[in-house]
């Protein structure tokens, strides 16, 4: 049982530009819903004084990071743009009867997203912060934070920049990196208005399974969400293997893992050799754009780029094949390849159609989704994801905190630190234990 006893607003602690920004042609067909994350803390010490603490740095936060604090609007052309304004962001305290044990590995279930902050996506999108938090009181002593974070505002990459910053505010230590770099036009098309240089399969729906004319009926099927572990032993043993015949191409941890759960997905999803699938992979450009994106910005700078094969090859040939096509998919994003999906984003009059609505809670009949018989892996495994001590240590877990879709799976390094990946992916019931059985039998 989960009650929420407190809602505050926390607004910039000084005072902030009131302008509006424009969003890069990026950010325009990011998914109209929130990122949901937890962090789980085991003694973090007295609840109130931690809600004032949190209240009281973000506030500061604020500051740096202010179109937070701002809302989004439409405009013309089925756009967005964010006004910048003092509105805040919005802070919950709950308390929990369960103690931290009681969520086991910390696999996304509704009593996980249950700790991220509830929101009305039928409320007007002008209405709606941009950034929420849900700090939940357990009996046992710890607690949670949940962070509800616009996919609109920003990509992993820069929440994490948003997330350290402010526990460092927390902590009372001085910030030793440079201020966010705000400036989203370097992602806009370039004016005048041109025809995009490349096709831009990537903004089409992905492959539909064989006889069907539409993604509704798979979409109505009843999928399951597990947490699975690879040791490091097991992550070098599919690296080696995919890399079994290589003379020249040397496949990354990356195109390895991705690969070895494509291939598993199809296998036990049992298509037809002639199915076609795909697999979308999300490309950071920040180091693809000529000259490369500081790092400091915040917002979004990535892109989706699909990988496509037919079952037969993908899981009659080896991981190698696999991880090839997502090395050719990645390689193909280059400064010019983005600029040209920025072209071609702007050329459209109407954009909910390429926007993708992934969380739980928000779906669209127009919508993208990755599901059957197409998967959507993201890693995590570049980013800063653990460090985040508001002053009572580090977390003791951090991760999602659902997933909405079959089809969609994340991998990031173990909190444990020993070189082993976490892997959360969603699966249709029929197709999980199958999924369970190749992920380990095919290391």
């Amino acid at each position: 049982m989960l009650k929420i006893k407190a809602t505050h607003t926390v607004k910039p602690a000084e005072v902030t530009p009131t302008n509006l920004m424009c969003l890069s042609d990026i950010d325009q067909f990011r998914p109209l819903t929130h990122a949901p994350t937890v962090y789980f803390y085991r003694n973090p010490g007295h609840f109130t004084s931690n809600i004032n603490i949190l209240k009281d740095s973000l506030s500061k936060a604020l500051v740096a990071f202010y179109p937070l604090a701002g809302r989004l609007h439409w405009i013309a052309r089925d756009r967005l743009e964010i006004e910048c304004n003092p509105l805040g962001a919005e802070l919950l305290e709950a308390e929990s009867e369960s103690t931290i044990d009681d969520f086991g590995d910390f696999c996304p279930t509704p009593e996980i997203k249950a700790l991220t902050p509830p929101i009305d996506y039928t409320t007007p999108i002008h209405e709606l912060p941009l950034l929420l938090v849900q700090v939940t009181k357990f009996k046992c002593g710890g607690i949670c934070v949940g962070l509800a974070i616009s996919h609109v505002i920003v990509d992993g990459r820069s929440a994490l920049l948003f997330v350290t910053e402010w526990a460092k505010i927390a902590r009372g230590e001085n910030s030793d990196s440079a201020s966010p770099f705000l400036d989203r036009s370097i992602l806009l098309a370039q004016e005048p208005a041109r025809p995009p240089k490349f096709d831009h399969p990537e903004f089409n729906p992905p492959p539909l399974l064989i006889g069907h004319s539409s993604h509704l009926e798979e979409r109505k099927k009843k999928f399951a969400v597990a947490m699975l572990k690879l040791t490091k032993e097991q992550i070098m043993k599919l690296r080696d293997k995919a890399n079994e015949g290589q003379a020249n191409n040397f496949y990354s941890r990356y195109e390895a893992v991705t690969g070895h759960l494509w291939r598993c997905a199809s296998k036990a999803r049992e298509h037809a050799s002639e199915q076609l699938t795909a697999q979308v992979i999300v490309v950071d450009v920040r180091n693809r754009m000529e000259p490369p994106i500081p790092q400091s910005f915040f917002g979004n700078a990535i892109t989706r780029i699909n990988a496509t094969t037919t079952a037969g090859e993908l899981v009659s040939r080896p991981l190698s094949y696999a991880s090839s096509k997502i090395r050719e998919a990645i390689e193909s994003v280059t400064a010019e390849y983005v600029m040209s999906s920025l072209d071609f984003v702007r050329s459209q009059e109407e954009l909910s159609r390429y926007r993708t609505f992934h969380t739980v809670g928000c779906a669209a009949e127009a919508a993208i989704y990755f599901h059957n018989p197409n998967m959507q892996v993201t890693s995590w495994g570049g980013l800063n994801l653990y460090g985040a001590d508001f002053g009572w240590g580090n977390e003791l877990y951090m991760g999602p905190a659902a997933i909405a879709t079959d089809g969609k799976a994340y991998f990031f390094p173990a909190h444990e630190g020993d070189g082993s990946f976490k892997v959360i992916i969603g699966l249709q019931v029929a197709h999980m234990d199958a999924f369970k059985k190749f992920f380990y039998q095919d290391v």
